[in-house]
């Protein structure tokens, strides 16, 4: 820590597609961080990012928002489609630290920069940290992350887009396909169909697709508003997981793990 004490911690779990652990130490009266909500998050507001760059201990750099819900730049290896974009100094020994906002609250969890260099050119991304804490609570109750999945394959709606396929909105996510088995082509989304909002949030890009279906675990019911050759339909969408079931996935094996094998 910060005034040298040093524990040996126990590795709960981890989710490299978020790039998130959570470990527990046995300590007590260790200082904690209230949890922000990132949705509440406004463009050009002022953010601190907090690590220790280049091994400098407790470095705190300022900067403000430029996006919500970004895509991250090409070559990206994550699964996250939703970043916060600061122009906060990040470079390598900030992963993992703290992004927070003008009132001190855990708003992000610095992860990555876009740069030619290696060093910061400008551009910083941050895991959203509901996405973050729901990364945890998952881990933390069954042993690995429970992602709901709609089952929808298209783009994000753009000029182009609307005068070859004829739509009615500007915004929103084209669906184009199916995966084989689809909770949305189950609940009567159609191809051609375009996806303006989750759960009553507002969709104009994938990451904000990403983002709202990330609040959810498979077996939730959320309501998907279409619009469909100008109509606006509300589906009630029940999600499934990864294997196309319903159901909360078990955590593997210890077993499995040393076989080197993802059963």
């Amino acid at each position: 820590l910060n005034d040298n004490l040093t524990f040996k911690a126990k590795l709960i779990g981890s989710d490299p597609s978020s790039d998130i652990a959570l470990i527990k130490v046995e300590a007590k009266d260790l200082p904690t961080i209230p949890f922000g909500n990132s949705e509440n998050l406004r463009l050009g507001e002022w953010v601190l990012a907090v690590g220790n760059p280049f091994n400098l201990t407790s470095t705190v750099t300022a900067g403000i928002v430029s996006a919500k819900s970004r895509a991250a730049a090409t070559g990206d290896q994550l699964g996250v489609g939703a970043f916060i974009q600061t122009d906060a100094a990040v470079n390598p020994g900030n992963s993992g630290g703290a992004l927070v906002n003008a009132a001190g609250e855990l708003v992000g969890i610095n992860t990555m920069i876009y740069s030619q260099t290696g060093n910061y050119a400008g551009y910083s991304f941050a895991v959203p940290i509901n996405i973050a804490a729901k990364v945890v609570s998952d881990i933390k109750k069954y042993g690995s992350v429970q992602r709901g999945v709609l089952g929808v394959v298209g783009s994000e709606v753009t000029s182009e887009l609307v005068q070859k396929e004829g739509l009615k909105v500007n915004e929103g996510f084209y669906v184009a396909d199916f995966a084989e088995i689809s909770a949305a082509l189950a609940a009567g989304i159609e191809k051609g169909d375009v996806i303006t909002a989750i759960a009553g949030h507002k969709i104009t890009s994938f990451g904000q697709l990403q983002e709202q279906l990330s609040r959810f675990r498979p077996g939730d019911k959320i309501d998907v508003q279409v619009n469909r050759k100008g109509a606006e339909k509300t589906f009630k969408v029940t999600l499934r997981n990864m294997e196309g079931g319903a159901s909360i996935l078990k955590q593997s094996s210890a077993l499995d793990a040393r076989l080197g094998a993802t059963l």
